[in-house]
């Protein structure tokens, strides 16, 4: 399964307590406060990394906390300081963080390695040491570690490709996939077989890139329809979108009217992205119909994946666009 979304809370470390102690050695009795310190409450990195792509390390738990430092001891002892702990998310996280007054704080983890300080821990507390003065020489008394910072985390990952594929189901979008990259998506002939998006690596001589599949779009995705509604953010870091259309079918200027409305309504801005509108199926098509398609949509690109017809055209052209 697909986790792309998790809701938790991050709790840093206590500081530890002060301690209140008295220095009692042989032929000192009475000695001064020797109370020391309590170590600081461990802080909460978030982590970017490629090596995990979905969220599932979060899904099952409520609450992450750091290590409490520990209490302060005699003979000016510092408590040692809480461990951090360091949380990994895959690039392409957002996170959002909510404090005890409602204040949200949003950022965005684009790059591998890095590292966010999201909690920190809090401060120890002081021994009674500190409080001796020449009125008060035994303070009986010391200072209790501070808490740590913790929020409401929500996390959402939206995946980093150069390339989206869009198009209704049964389109043809896996199929392309599997004929273009390294990813080898599940391919049959009935709608929603993808049920979760793919990535794959497009790797030729003279460049590299990216594409996503994303699982097949229909009328009404952006209310919740379909499958659409869990995976249309995926294409929002895209650079090029891919229209993949059925050209068997009688209805194809009609579908892409119909797609452009899912996108627009889910967000206009990607209807501004660099776009190839693909005709896939060319295998399947006459030329009677396939001529009546180029009138009507001149800016197309007619292509077959099963028999690589006009692929490598295709691919060079979304190179030059990622140029």
């Amino acid at each position: 399964m697909f986790y792309d979304n998790a809701k938790f809370d991050i709790e840093a470390g206590k500081g530890g307590d002060g301690a209140i102690s008295f220095r009692r050695e042989k032929f000192i009795p009475k000695g001064g406060p020797d109370g020391g310190d309590g170590g600081k409450g461990g802080d909460i990195y978030f982590v970017a990394t490629n090596d995990i792509n979905i969220l599932f390390d979060f899904r099952n738990k409520n609450t992450f906390k750091a290590q409490n430092g520990q209490s302060g001891s005699s003979k000016d002892k510092t408590g040692k300081g809480g461990d951090d702990l360091e949380l990994k998310i895959p690039v392409g996280t957002v996170v959002e963080t909510i404090d005890e007054n409602g204040a949200q704080n949003r950022r965005e983890f684009l790059i591998d390695g890095e590292k966010v300080l999201m909690a920190r821990g809090g401060n120890g507390g002081w021994g009674n040491s500190h409080f001796a003065t020449s009125i008060k020489q035994t303070p009986h008394w010391a200072k209790r570690g501070l808490e740590g910072q913790n929020y409401h985390i929500k996390l959402q990952l939206m995946l980093i490709a150069d390339v989206g594929m869009v198009g209704f189901p049964n389109a043809g979008k896996s199929s392309l996939l599997d004929a273009i990259s390294n990813a080898r998506p599940k391919i049959a002939s009935y709608e929603f077989t993808t049920t979760e998006p793919l990535l794959g690596v497009v790797e030729r001589k003279n460049y590299r890139f990216i594409v996503a599949d994303i699982p097949g779009i229909i009328e009404g995705a952006h209310t919740g329809k379909g499958l659409g509604i869990e995976f249309l953010k995926h294409i929002s870091r895209n650079k090029v979108l891919l229209y993949i259309l059925d050209g068997t079918k009688d209805n194809v200027a009609q579908e892409i009217k119909m797609l452009e409305g899912e996108l627009k309504s889910f967000n206009p801005e990607l209807l501004n992205k660099n776009r190839i509108l693909i005709i896939n199926k060319l295998d399947l098509m006459d030329a009677k119909s396939v001529l009546k398609l180029k009138k009507k949509l001149p800016d197309s690109m007619f292509i077959s994946t099963l028999t690589r017809e006009n692929v490598d055209n295709l691919l060079d052209k979304i190179a030059t666009l990622l140029s």
